[in-house]
């Protein structure tokens, strides 16, 4: 009886899996970042509303939520502001809710093809006046 060779078995397996086992590690990577960037938004829009309930004022609020947006570029995050009741600016029975938003740019650029864009926003609500 005859052995089978099996010379370069080992070799065509990994090849054959080796897409896969890529795939899997470029998506863990692609959303541990996506999902840090969705908790700078959240805490951005926080410190934003925060800033906007005590000091009322558009423009360093949203200078404010920038900053606070951790390892994201503040120039990128957009911050909206709204009040409760329609209002147009903090009064102490009103509530300001900061929405910020940032359109991810993913570190391998694969997803890019399959998904465009990807805008991701956060939101935090705080009660005017302090």
């Amino acid at each position: 009886m005859r052995k089978k060779n099996e010379n370069g078995a080992a070799a065509v397996e990994f090849a054959l899996i080796l897409p896969v086992l890529l795939l899997i590690l470029i998506g863990i990577i692609e959303f541990s970042l996506a999902f840090n960037a969705q908790l700078s938004l959240n805490q951005a829009a926080r410190e934003g509303a925060r800033y906007m309930a005590i000091h009322d004022d558009t423009v360093e609020a949203a200078t404010a939520a920038g900053n606070a947006a951790g390892r994201l570029d503040p120039s990128t995050v957009t911050t909206r502001f709204a009040f409760s009741g329609g209002a147009t600016e903090c009064a102490e029975d009103k509530q300001v809710t900061a929405t910020t938003s940032y359109t991810l740019t993913t570190a391998t650029g694969f997803l890019d093809a399959f998904t465009g864009n990807i805008v991701l926003t956060g939101k935090g609500t705080m009660q005017c006046g302090g």
